[in-house]
């Protein structure tokens, strides 16, 4: 193995990627995948986690993938799916909570129901299922090589802008603020726990907006570096976090955005 295979290599390592049948959860499936890991792809809807691992694995990528329905929306829903999980694999390597919700409404006739809908998967379904998922993770963790968590927060988490969204922008700033609380409580197990905060790609969430390549290109237009994200920007992230590479890294929020969550209108001087 070459010195930049071993550093980035993924191989033989087992990982959880909820919310992973389509978008940035597919993303980073195709990449550990690709990496060589052993990936369990889980959502609500498990015939498109399995038809989504069935097209990873046509890939003739060196590890693999198999798809399965879970839900982390209650706490009876991530019970089935840490059973699912328990069936499979006895440890864990990866866990990335990528599951994830949104709300838009005006201002003057937001929901009040909206915000327990997207606070429940987004944090608090985030929370449980990797405090239910610590035994796997702890097995897996050692010194050389710590457990990795990442979580899915956002942009929106980070720069004070709603776009309407207002309990998802909130949900994404506790994913955040979680992170670096539980990367600071599960640093001595060995687990390490990061973020990405992604702005605009493609998927069933940003489809209103992304779905066609010029409705793509319009967005990307607003992003300093003149692009939404690609897929391969989502791959070689989680890579990097879940390899040799990333061992040293937890308590990060890693902005994947192109400039925007350094983006502003202020001019003092010229």
């Amino acid at each position: 193995m070459s010195y930049l295979e071993e550093l980035f290599s993924v191989k033989g390592k087992l990982a959880l990627v909820t919310g992973a049948a389509t978008g940035i959860g597919r993303m980073a499936a195709t990449g550990l995948a690709q990496g060589g890991a052993h990936v369990l792809i889980a959502s609500r809807k498990g015939e498109d986690c399995a038809r989504t691992a069935e097209e990873l694995n046509a890939l003739g990528a060196p590890g693999r993938a198999e798809g399965f329905a879970g839900d982390v929306s209650t706490e009876e829903g991530i019970a089935a799916l840490v059973a699912e999980v328990v069936k499979r694999t006895d440890r864990l390597h990866v866990l990335i909570n990528n599951a994830g919700v949104s709300w838009g409404a005006e201002l003057e006739s937001f929901p009040y129901h909206a915000w327990a809908k997207v606070l429940n998967v987004n944090v608090t379904g985030l929370f449980h299922l990797t405090r239910e998922l610590l035994p796997l993770l702890d097995k897996a963790a050692s010194d050389d090589d710590p457990a990795r968590v990442i979580n899915l927060g956002s942009v929106m988490g980070s720069q004070p802008m709603a776009d309407g969204a207002y309990s998802y922008t909130a949900s994404k700033a506790a994913v955040h603020h979680l992170t670096r609380t539980l990367a600071g409580e599960l640093a001595d197990r060995r687990i390490t726990v990061n973020a990405f905060a992604p702005g605009p790609f493609q998927s069933r969430m940003t489809a209103f907006a992304t779905a066609t390549e010029e409705q793509a290109q319009t967005v990307g237009d607003r992003v300093p570096i003149g692009r939404i994200g690609a897929p391969d920007d989502i791959a070689g992230a989680t890579l990097y976090l879940c390899s040799k590479a990333g061992s040293y890294v937890t308590g990060a929020i890693l902005p994947l955005d192109g400039g925007q969550s350094v983006q502003h209108g202020m001019r003092l001087f010229k």
